[in-house]
């Protein structure tokens, strides 16, 4: 089984854990309050650093329940933690919310400490050849793009 290791940066930071045995994801906890306005995008400092295991990577990734129930979204999603960074872990949150019923503006989205705002899950990393050449083998779609396959 890979080891995770994690370094508290802050006093305030929460080691993210998995929520049941067969969780894939580690739920990922605020470690301070703050407010997201409408529209507007933040990246919430998680006051962690990560040693993530060669040939591995940590993929920062939505909670469901939090997509579901509110108008929060990460916009790199998945981010990725490559095993050989070693700064501070943070998550980039969007307030989506722009709902044109509300005369001034629509309200800002509070995330409390402890608030589990995204899950990280660990997965392979393969690495690849890179070559240049002057052609590319054909196929049958060839450079048919955006819908050339079908419906």
């Amino acid at each position: 089984m890979p080891k995770i290791l994690f370094k508290r940066l802050s006093q305030d930071a929460i080691i993210p854990a998995y929520a049941t045995p067969g969780a894939s994801g580690m739920d990922v906890a605020s470690p301070v309050d703050c407010l997201i306005d409408a529209g507007k995008t933040a990246l919430i400092k998680l006051g962690l650093a990560v040693a993530v295991p060669d040939g591995w990577e940590l993929q920062v990734r939505p909670r469901s329940g939090l997509s579901l129930k509110t108008k929060l979204r990460l916009p790199n999603a998945p981010g990725t933690i490559d095993s050989d960074y070693r700064g501070e872990v943070g998550v980039i949150i969007e307030n989506t919310d722009a709902d044109p019923n509300f005369v001034f503006m629509p309200p800002a989205f509070r995330i409390n400490r402890g608030d589990r705002i995204a899950q990280l899950v660990l997965c392979p990393v393969a690495r690849a050849e890179l070559v240049e050449v002057d052609e590319l083998p054909d196929t049958q779609r060839g450079a048919g793009g955006f819908g050339s396959t079908g419906k």
